[in-house]
């Protein structure tokens, strides 16, 4: 640990307590809890056609499975999880909170009903509600502002990581052992890197910094200044929009390539999570390093690059699943995910630079909880929904027809970002 350079401790900025080597080993730990978390959260999608055929149930009902069964319960456990990570010790919620979801998971490994995979999911949902929020709000205390575009898209990269592992992996284990494999390696991995959380992490707050002493807000209050903030009320609108899109597209793909493109598990697991994986990461890290160079000149930036991804990925998303074969269609995936993803690191740097000190947690909890109700909860069972009227009428295709009709909504939500980074300069709060 490096020694503080102020003659105040409680002055210090939190970021200067920490050595380079340490801050990016904390970086890594909260990589790996995100790489579970996204995981448990996506393997579900692999293995949705084996449970379609064991339990025999409609799309309508998986999309409720992949999405409002976990959703609703991250909705309402993420807000007073992000309270308790803007007051107290992070490391230990997120310990607490990556216990609760392996448990869940492995418990999804063992149901024999339907039902009871629903009930999991749920308890999956719940403990996941503390992971992003008080992570985010520790890698902004470990990391200085010029570089936190930069450590976030890292993190953010995670996300992916963990959606290959679910297809790779996940489709692998599940090809060769069952759909109920794929649960249980997931849970039981998750379980001993919480060990590892709990021992590794730091918390800055043990510590004296220069938030020392501040009095906590309470959660409406917190509410209300954000509300404020015009930037922070356009990236609302965004999340309203862009995650229903999103959650209701990653669902669904595993199984219009099986269905519809007739590509076998094993293969889609393969080629389509490398593809995937490779196109987001580059993105990902790209954007990063972009949202850092271009938000030190005009901090609008950090709204208008997302802006553009949003906008150049639209005619993609339509000739992506325009595609009749498996290989053109993997081509341009890869293009759509790099140009999509490159905007969304500097999203959650935007919400950092506007939110204040006292209300990080707070400010990305909101965000996903309008992401996660609407978007994971509606999204997946919207997609579903359309998915089975339209098979009605079109055959294998009805899904295919589903999937370009969300298309207006990523269009959308590049207007939001637009006017998010419009507002920005007036909302800026250390």
């Amino acid at each position: 640990m490096s020694t503080p350079t102020s003659s105040n401790p409680a002055a210090v900025p939190p970021w200067t307590l920490y050595s380079e080597r340490r801050r990016w080993g904390l970086l890594a730990i909260l990589f790996l809890v995100a790489i579970s978390d996204s995981y448990d959260r996506n393997v579900i999608s692999v293995v949705l056609e084996p449970i379609k055929q064991e339990f025999h149930v409609p799309d309508a009902m998986l999309g409720l499975l992949g999405g409002l069964c976990s959703a609703v319960f991250y909705a309402l456990f993420g807000l007073p999880a992000a309270t308790w990570a803007d007051r107290g010790n992070r490391r230990t919620l997120i310990t607490v909170a990556l216990t609760i979801w392996s448990l869940m998971t492995l418990c999804c490994g063992l149901a024999q009903t339907f039902w009871q995979l629903a009930l999991y999911r749920i308890g999956v949902g719940a403990g996941q509600s503390g992971a992003v929020p008080p992570s985010q709000s520790l890698i902004v205390d470990y990391f200085p502002p010029q570089r936190r575009a930069s450590a976030l898209a890292i993190f953010t990269s995670s996300s992916m990581a963990g959606y290959l592992l679910g297809f790779l992996v996940g489709g692998l284990i599940a090809a060769a052992h069952g759909w109920r494999a794929a649960f249980l390696v997931g849970g039981a991995i998750g379980l001993a890197l919480a060990l590892v959380t709990r021992l590794g992490l730091a918390e800055p707050r043990l510590l004296r910094t220069r938030d020392a002493g501040q009095a906590p807000e309470r959660w409406r209050q917190s509410l209300a200044l954000l509300m404020m903030k015009r930037s922070y009320r356009y990236v609302l609108a965004a999340a309203f929009v862009y995650f229903p899109f999103v959650f209701g597209v990653q669902l669904f793909i595993p199984a219009f390539l099986m269905r519809v493109l007739k590509v076998p598990l094993t293969e889609l697991s393969i080629y389509y999570g490398a593809v995937t994986a490779v196109s987001t990461v580059i993105g990902t890290l790209g954007g990063g390093l972009l949202a850092d160079h271009l938000g030190r000149k005009d901090v609008r930036w950090l709204g208008w690059l997302p802006a553009v991804g949003c906008g150049l990925s639209f005619p993609l998303y339509i000739l992506q699943f325009s595609c009749q074969g498996f290989i053109p269609f993997l081509v341009v995936t890869f293009v759509w995910s790099m140009v999509l993803n490159a905007g969304l690191p500097s999203v959650y740097a935007a919400i950092h630079a506007v939110c204040g000190s006292r209300r990080r947690a707070m400010a990305i909890a909101i965000m996903l909880f309008s992401a996660t109700l609407f978007g994971a909860g509606v999204g997946p069972l919207m997609t579903g929904a359309i998915s089975d009227a339209l098979t009605a009428r079109y055959g294998v295709d009805g899904l295919r027809y589903a999937l370009l009709a969300v298309a207006p909504l990523v269009a959308a939500t590049g207007g939001c970002f637009y006017l998010m980074g419009r507002a920005m300069p007036a909302d800026v709060e250390d």
